[in-house]
């Protein structure tokens, strides 16, 4: 029978959100902590001659007014040769007469005090990375990415994000285009690093990594085999289990155990105490003060961020050329293209550091509202069910919004400064329609734990029976869960 090859044309129609550039820089200011926005600050100010650090913003609509009326104008330029030469030219000599000093002071704008947490090595568990990673030899986006991994390692040393989000992250963030595979490639290369285990998805995949280390003999290899095989009875202490299931000794078993458990679960730990994420210091970027009477108020921490505002020489400049356009040459049309896109980030910086500081401000506002029963008495078992959908609703800000400001930022309050984070709680919904918050549920439960009776430890069906006495109906499997959840053993495991 003779087939006919059928050619078809389909025409779909997609959405893509793609974010502008102006996008991209409002969201990468807001995931900073308040110590590396000054960093950031402070770099774009040295970068950008067009942006300066003063005591009064110069007024927005004066800088707009001199632009708008010329747009038109350099927008149908037809002399487009010799406009590399020409620009470089006037890049040498604007580099030159807008010249930015090389040292920074800005002054401190903070209203409230704030107390910072300081930790003492200044070589930070990153930094110790980062110099391992110099003796590699990668390309720039190599490099790149691999610094963005390191960064992306929590502070027991692991990777806890996907690759997949880590491909998207790179993408909109700083428009590096990998594929996951490149990205994998790389982690193994950070993997290769000391200590030995670092750069681990899993605590599985940390063991093993550690073990791979070690000279080959026996020894080494049922070591490899329960962490992969046996992991499951490894983690819950049924040696008796191991044993059987590999035929050895009562000495073999032994020795197998002791040097198992010698393996280091965080290995970006065993750095030192002092080289961990923000190691030279925790500053808040939220000050909350309850008073007396229960009212609570906020202050947004400015830290050494100066104002800012765009350069009046590079704004007079344009207007200078401007008044002066028919005996106007090339090169100066191209030194004022130069400064007019300058002047254009100046602006948009500015409007991003704005940006920042009006979403952390509404975000922490509605959390004080939500969690007010918590500021007025620092009790934690006050806060209620809270994730972060709740907040994105009552601001009317995006869900990846709430998460980016609540990621690596601290609040200062009168019973110790928190991670944004810790203000978020998961709710627990009863047979009977009752939400309760799952941070009260695991204090009581850790509560009864601490007060049983060592000897004779409760199993999780007692634990309960006793929940229920005191209000909390939850199943037996939730009390599991939150247990595990807690740290805490099972009932065998907690025998003394």
């Amino acid at each position: 029978m003779a087939q006919k090859l059928v050619q078809t044309q389909e025409q779909k129609l997609a959405q893509v959100q793609r974010l502008s550039q102006q996008q991209m820089l409002n969201v990468h200011l807001l995931e900073m902590p308040l110590t590396e926005l000054e960093e950031s600050i402070n770099a774009e100010l040295d970068d950008n001659p067009a942006l300066e650090k003063g005591d009064e913003e110069m007024p927005e609509s004066t800088v707009d007014d001199r632009l708008d009326s010329q747009d038109d104008d350099f927008d149908t330029e037809n002399e487009r040769e010799e406009r590399q030469d020409a620009l470089d030219a006037a890049l040498e000599n604007i580099g030159r007469d807008d010249e930015m000093p090389q040292t920074y002071s800005g002054s401190n704008n903070q209203n409230a005090d704030y107390e910072e947490m300081v930790y003492g090595d200044t070589t930070s568990f990153y930094d110790k990375l980062k110099e391992q990673m110099g003796m590699m030899e990668l390309s720039e986006q190599d490099a790149q990415v691999m610094e963005y991994l390191i960064g992306s390692l929590d502070d027991d040393g692991l990777l806890r994000k996907d690759l997949d989000s880590i491909c998207d992250e790179l993408a909109i963030y700083h428009n590096i285009d990998v594929p996951e595979e490149e990205i994998e490639r790389l982690l193994g290369l950070l993997q290769t690093m000391d200590p030995a285990g670092i750069g681990a998805r899993s605590l599985q995949e940390c063991l093993l990594l550690q073990i791979d280390r070690r000279p080959d003999n026996k020894l080494k290899e049922y070591m490899q085999r329960v962490v992969n095989d046996y992991f499951e009875e490894f983690t819950r202490k049924h040696w008796d289990k191991i044993q059987s299931q590999l035929g050895l000794s009562d000495i073999q078993t032994e020795t197998l155990h002791r040097e198992l458990v010698r393996l280091n679960p965080k290995p970006g730990a065993s750095l030192g105490e002092t080289e961990g994420r923000n190691v030279h210091q925790i500053t808040p970027d939220f000050i909350i003060d309850t008073a007396d009477d229960g009212s609570v108020s906020f202050s947004l921490n400015r830290g050494n961020i100066p104002e800012l505002h765009v350069s009046e020489s590079f704004a007079n400049m344009m207007a200078t050329y401007k008044n002066n356009k028919a005996g106007m040459s090339r090169q100066m049309k191209e030194a004022l293209l130069y400064a007019k896109g300058k002047v254009d980030k100046a602006q948009g910086f500015i409007e991003a550091v704005k940006q920042r500081q009006h979403t952390l401000t509404v975000t922490m506002k509605a959390i004080i509202d939500w969690q007010h029963k918590y500021f007025e008495d620092g009790d934690e078992a006050d806060l209620r069910p809270m994730i972060l959908k709740d907040i994105a609703d009552k601001t009317g800000l995006d869900i990846s919004t709430i998460s980016r400001v609540s990621n690596v930022k601290y609040a200062q309050t009168r019973w110790g400064t928190f991670p944004l984070r810790y203000f978020f709680t998961d709710s627990y919904t009863t047979e009977e329609g009752e939400e309760m918050s799952t941070r009260k549920i695991k204090l009581a439960l850790k509560e009864i734990i601490d007060k049983e009776d060592k000897r004779k430890p409760m199993s999780d069906d007692l634990l309960t029976a006793e929940m229920k006495k005191i209000g909390y109906p939850i199943a037996r499997r939730t009390v599991g869960k939150y247990r595990e959840q807690l740290g805490l053993p099972v009932a065998r495991l907690r025998k003394t």
